[in-house]
């Protein structure tokens, strides 16, 4: 068995096709299916089924693969450990992310400084819900990801605070509000979010002993705003998840703050701090140290 062999095996599981497997890796197909196959042999089970729609995990090869991305994940934080020794010249960096949030307003300036002072180091990134990086750091299938807080089951570091809102359609009757509250928002059609906030908002609800009359799900964001848009209900989501303005025009929807006010906190995750690589580590320690200077503006 070797660390090439299991890695063509997880790609090939994760991509769901040899062909993608072999783009992916820059290798060709007939070398991708002749290390699974060699893989197989030397285990003596079958890891994956092979049909014409493309490819499945079996019973056994879906908790080995399990097994691969440890194996992967302590490989790479092997010469991550060495790359650091050498100034961390080269190496790779495996991102979960999810959502506008993380993606597109707390990734890019991370990797904006990360990039300046590690310019060697690959960095991939794979973005998924939030349900989805929970578990590829769980399988470590990423390094780090970034996750909504709490999560008792991972190594934590806190990036930034977000106000939840309540959405509007633009002639709704509580746009004349200052702030809205969970009980009149209950009291018509409601969109409910199953991405970053779902979790967030159930347990909102029920603490306050509140039933909204949802109509409508969606664990997509551009979805919810739409809906929203068009006058099908009102929905709660996170602020920094919002665009700038209304996807289908300007003004096609109001914002209002919550009262009392709700926030929810993102953070990057990972499994175990201690055994993170030195990429990993020092991708956490700008994270943090930009969400340090953002607080002491």
């Amino acid at each position: 068995m070797t660390f090439t062999q299991l890695e063509i095996f997880a790609r090939v599981a994760e991509l769901r096709g040899f062909t993608l497997a072999a783009t992916r890796l820059g290798i060709s197909q007939s070398a991708v299916s002749h290390a699974l196959k060699a893989l197989e042999q030397e285990m003596g089970v079958e890891l994956i089924h092979r049909h014409q729609a493309g490819v499945e995990l079996t019973d056994i090869g879906a908790q080995l693969l399990s097994r691969a991305h440890e194996m992967l994940g302590l490989c790479e934080t092997m010469y991550q450990e060495a790359a650091d020794a050498r100034g961390m010249k080269r190496g790779t960096l495996r991102i979960g992310s999810f959502g506008p949030s993380a993606s597109m307003k707390l990734l890019p300036g991370i990797l904006k400084h990360f990039r300046q002072t590690y310019p060697g180091i690959e960095v991939r990134i794979d973005e998924g819900t939030d349900q989805e990086v929970i578990s590829w750091i769980q399988e470590r299938r990423v390094d780090v990801g970034f996750v909504v807080l709490p999560e008792d089951k991972f190594d934590t570091t806190v990036l930034c605070e977000d106000q939840m809102v309540a959405l509007l359609p633009a002639n709704h009757p509580l746009t004349t509000q200052q702030s809205v509250t969970l009980a009149t928002l209950c009291e018509g059609p409601f969109i409910m979010t199953e991405a970053g906030s779902g979790p967030l908002l159930q347990r909102l609800f029920s603490a306050q002993k509140q039933m909204p009359n949802v109509l409508h799900r969606s664990a997509q964001l551009i979805s919810t705003l739409a809906m929203v848009e068009m006058g099908y209900g009102v929905s709660i989501l996170a602020e920094q998840a919002l665009p700038e303005r209304g996807l289908l025009h300007a003004d096609s929807y109001v914002k209002k703050p919550l009262d009392p006010p709700v926030t929810r906190s993102v953070g990057l995750a990972v499994l175990d701090e201690r055994q993170a690589s030195p990429a990993t580590k020092a991708f956490i320690r700008i994270a943090a140290g930009l969400h340090q200077k953002r607080q002491a503006l």
